[in-house]
């Protein structure tokens, strides 16, 4: 009797993992916040969300440092909601201009491999002058960590010189339904 349920268990994982997951995935953005603290650093001249059609947002991001950045940290929090953003699932400070070099942190990585396609931000310090994400959507396909389906707000405070100059906040939906795949 035990072998019927671990071989209709190992049939059952199988089925599931042969499946093409990625046309059961829905992840997109649902809002994006910018807000600079010291306009004479850094200035936003546009941040917003556009809809392209109903499972594709984009993100497109227009900002300019007005003074060559060397020492760049970025603090993250990561939240889930749940009747409100609950406490911080994942908190993290990454110094940037380091990880620009060595890319060592791995769930930095799959945010920047997330975004390094669309933008001019993919490169070692110093940063000066137009800093742009165009265009940028979500590819459920380039997310290699497991994430449950829900809403998540990544929230960063960017510190420039020691100094928090800037805030982005990033708000998306990840829906997985492997049963209901989309045709």
């Amino acid at each position: 009797m035990a072998s019927f349920w671990l071989v209709s268990a190992f049939f059952g994982a199988f089925v599931l993992f042969s499946l093409d997951c990625n046309d059961a995935v829905e992840f997109k953005f649902t809002n994006f916040v910018c807000e600079s603290y010291n306009k004479s650093w850094f200035t936003f001249s546009h941040c917003r969300l556009k809809a392209i059609n109903r499972d594709k947002i984009v993100l497109n991001m227009n900002g300019t440092l007005h003074y060559p950045a060397y020492r760049i940290k970025i603090h993250g929090k990561l939240f889930k909601k749940a009747n409100g953003y609950k406490p911080w699932l994942y908190e993290r400070t990454v110094d940037a201009c380091k990880f620009m070099l060595h890319k060592s942190d791995p769930l930095v990585s799959v945010l920047y491999n997330l975004m390094k396609d669309f933008t001019n931000i993919n490169h070692s310090c110093p940063y000066v002058g137009p800093q742009i994400i165009k265009d940028f959507y979500l590819k459920p396909e380039l997310m290699r960590v497991p994430v449950p389906t829900g809403e998540y707000l990544l929230a960063l405070k960017w510190y420039l010189d020691a100094k928090p100059q800037f805030g982005t906040n990033f708000s998306a939906s990840f829906v997985e339904d492997i049963l209901a795949k989309k045709n």
